[in-house]
């Protein structure tokens, strides 16, 4: 069945590849909007990811490789521009310095009118039209909820402590609400109910457990929420075969990004997008738990991908992406629907 959306996907997320300067900002354009929200990586050297967004201010940085605390840093972003961003003048490798980087951006934006949960965030910025909300809290080390205004059940949630120290955790509706991964390690799934409560999000509420590393008493914490939206966004599962005439997985659009993770047992958690590899199959990589540059196995098989029409299939048989009976989840995010508002088809690249 075709999907409809009454916007382009590239409205609400754009992964842009860009080049650094040796000396100076860099503004960067064509993003399509105004981000609220960017994960940077210097793709062609060792460097930590940096997360940013417009609910913390363009100063606070939190390494989604590593369980660090937020840090305060004037030299990553001057500013989110209306097409993209621009970065100070006083240089940080982590968005610009003489190197190749990704920016991926989300789009948010009502700040505003958000009622009802037992946790009323500090600050949040969401849109119910992409799915996608942002939420500053504080914990209370008990059970809890929090309403997200998103309209829809939330289908992916990644919440870092602010404050301490301590792992960025994952709910993903593939695993349930008794497990949880980490998204700055590579470990496999863990299982608790003390994390979301043992209670699946609704369309209104998702829900905290007492664990720390959800909801931390006193400590600032930050949520970012996903939820399923037909033709743009999509948070599903794969089984692997062991074979290089691998898994399909049907999105309903082509996607622009696509990150994975094994869950039944160690693994990376792999990001390829439409930006570092034009035509099939992807096998440019980077990993969301690693500082390690972009990695490639040209002429290889480690990563093969192919991103179609309607989802992506995997095309190796390397354990590290497609072990006969492992288990997936992935996240990804379309570069455009299968058929668009105005009924023009999507073709494969």
């Amino acid at each position: 069945m075709a999907e409809y959306i009454s916007f382009q996907p590239s409205d609400f997320f754009n992964p842009v590849a860009y080049t650094g300067t040796a000396s100076g900002a860099k503004v960067v354009t064509g993003v399509g909007f105004q981000p609220d929200n960017i994960f940077f990586k210097l793709r062609s050297g060792v460097y930590a990811w940096a997360a940013i967004d417009a609910v913390r201010g363009v100063t606070k940085i939190l390494e989604c490789d590593a369980d660090s605390a937020e840090a305060t840093n004037s030299n990553y972003l001057a500013s989110f521009d209306s097409d993209g961003f621009s970065t100070t003048a006083t240089q940080d490798t982590g968005t610009n310095s003489s190197g190749d980087y990704m920016g991926f951006s989300w789009k948010a934006g009502t700040t505003s009118g958000l009622t009802g949960g037992t946790i009323t965030p500090s600050a949040y910025s969401f849109n119910a039209t992409s799915g996608f909300g942002m939420y500053k809290f504080t914990g209370t080390g008990a059970n809890a909820n929090i309403a997200h205004g998103l309209g829809k059940i939330p289908k992916f949630i990644i919440i870092k402590n602010l404050t301490d120290a301590d792992d960025w955790t994952c709910y993903h509706q593939g695993a349930g609400n008794n497990a949880f991964m980490v998204m700055n390690t590579s470990a496999a799934e863990g299982a608790g109910t003390s994390l979301w409560n043992d209670t699946t999000p609704t369309s209104t509420l998702f829900y905290l457990g007492n664990n720390g590393k959800t909801n931390a008493s006193a400590a600032n914490m930050m949520a970012y929420v996903f939820t399923d939206v037909p033709g743009y966004s999509k948070f599903g599962t794969y089984n692997g075969n062991g074979n290089a005439n691998g898994p399909f997985c049907y999105t309903g659009f082509k996607p622009a990004y696509v990150m994975a993770k094994r869950i039944d047992s160690t693994g990376y958690w792999r990001v390829l997008n439409t930006q570092m590899d034009i035509y099939n199959p992807a096998y440019h990589v980077l990993f969301a738990n690693a500082t390690d540059a972009q990695g490639t196995t040209p002429g290889g098989t480690q990563y093969d991908t192919d991103f179609l029409s309607n989802g992506f299939k995997i095309r190796t048989s390397i354990a590290s992406s497609n072990a006969n009976g492992g288990r997936w989840l992935y996240a990804a995010f379309a570069e455009s629907p299968i058929v668009s508002s105005n009924d023009i088809p999507t073709t494969a690249r």
